[in-house]
């Protein structure tokens, strides 16, 4: 019966996904089944964490957090937790032999949005490989399935490609950060005095990391490539509309891709897919 506990375990990270992020689920389900499941519970991990810090305002989060990275590594150490999401997380982790570093990472950055307000470069880059190129490695680990030299190949490509899709999020989310949470994560940059010049200069070093992406995306193992390559082209096509934007009007909008653009998004990658023409 304990696949039964494994299924419903894995359940709950799949609908957790699926109800926080409908790009980052349509994504997963366009991978080889055999992939699917392993990064639905790491993305429904990596919610959680990022819950604790960006919305239970009325919460201790400190504690909150600490109890759930002490619960992370005892579900780890004895493979089993009767929390639906750290034991779906568990199971990857230990099938896939994820290096405990990139949790230690990934953690350190939750930790860091409890405190810091603004970053310096240092702090910036940091945060980011915690918080997002970490979770690329994650997921990478499950596309290489064992093979280190395929995932030592391709780990830089994977941490441009999370790096990007955080860069991308930061630039969407700016005003809800600074007014929700009162953070800025752009080094050198001033919310209420956020320049063309500031703009420029963060998209041309988002550009750099969607152009370094690409090329490992290509060099991915067939069972993942077209779902991390559509997911590439979601975010791509966000970015794309925030560079048409004034700083100003980030500042007052949430930019989003509608329903009908992802699936034109989707539609067009299919049949480049098709074609060979990734």
């Amino acid at each position: 019966m304990i696949k039964l506990f494994h299924q419903v375990s894995q359940e709950c990270s799949r609908i957790t996904t699926e109800l926080y992020s409908t790009s980052f689920s349509s994504s997963i389900r366009l991978l080889h089944k055999d992939l699917r499941t392993p990064v639905f519970n790491i993305y429904g991990f990596v919610r959680f964490a990022d819950e604790i810090v960006d919305t239970f305002h009325d919460f201790d989060k400190e504690t909150l957090l600490a109890e759930f990275k002490a619960a992370t590594y005892k579900a780890i150490d004895q493979k089993i937790s009767l929390n639906p999401i750290l034991h779906s997380f568990q199971l990857t982790v230990n099938e896939f032999k994820i290096d405990p570093q990139l949790i230690d990472a990934f953690l350190h950055s939750m930790e860091m949005d409890l405190g810091k307000k603004q970053y310096d470069k240092s702090g910036y880059e940091e945060y980011i490989y915690g918080s997002a190129e970490v979770v690329g490695l994650m997921c990478l680990y499950v596309f290489c399935n064992g093979n280190r030299t395929n995932y030592e190949q391709l780990k830089p490509y994977a941490c441009s490609l999370g790096s990007a899709f955080q860069k991308v999020n930061f630039l969407r989310d700016l005003k809800a950060d600074f007014e929700g949470l009162d953070r800025m994560y752009f080094p050198g940059c001033d919310f209420t005095n956020f320049t063309q010049e500031d703009k420029l200069k963060i998209e041309e070093d988002i550009q750099k990391d969607f152009d370094h992406a690409y090329e490992g995306i290509l060099q991915l193992p067939l069972k993942a490539r077209f779902g991390v390559y559509v997911a590439y082209k979601y975010y791509l096509s966000l970015f794309k509309k925030i560079k048409k934007l004034q700083p100003q009007k980030i500042l007052d909008t949430r930019v989003r891709i509608p329903d009908h653009g992802k699936m034109f998004i989707l539609a067009k990658a299919g049949i480049r897919s098709q074609l060979n023409l990734l």
